[in-house]
């Protein structure tokens, strides 16, 4: 199942959310959102800096992820970022597979 790191930054209103609801209440929501779509939270973690939120997640595909995106960036309350993370498996997969490719100007 393909995992993705999501890096998320609260916007006022959103930071607002949660001082109302909590961070147990958003790892709630959290679930309910990524479970509905077939996947699983990895983990769920909260920062200080530039992210206000760490979470690793599975979902069965990338439309999925991408849907979660979508709808969350739609909100106004989260600006994100989602990273497909790789195994160690894949990438020997990937150096091993044949490229086809010309750099400019050679």
């Amino acid at each position: 199942m393909p995992k993705f790191l999501i890096q998320a930054a609260y916007t006022p209103e959103g930071t607002k959310g949660l001082l109302e609801e909590g961070a147990s209440g958003r790892r709630a929501a959290v679930d309910q959102v990524v479970t509905g779509l077939g996947g699983t939270v990895e983990a769920m973690y909260y920062a200080f800096g530039e992210d206000d939120l760490v979470c690793i997640v599975d979902f069965p595909d990338p439309v999925s992820m991408a849907a979660v995106s979508l709808h969350v960036k739609a909100s106004g309350a989260l600006r994100t970022r989602a990273t497909p993370l790789l195994t160690l498996d894949e990438i020997d997969e990937a150096a091993h597979r044949k490229v086809s490719f010309r750099p400019p100007g050679t």
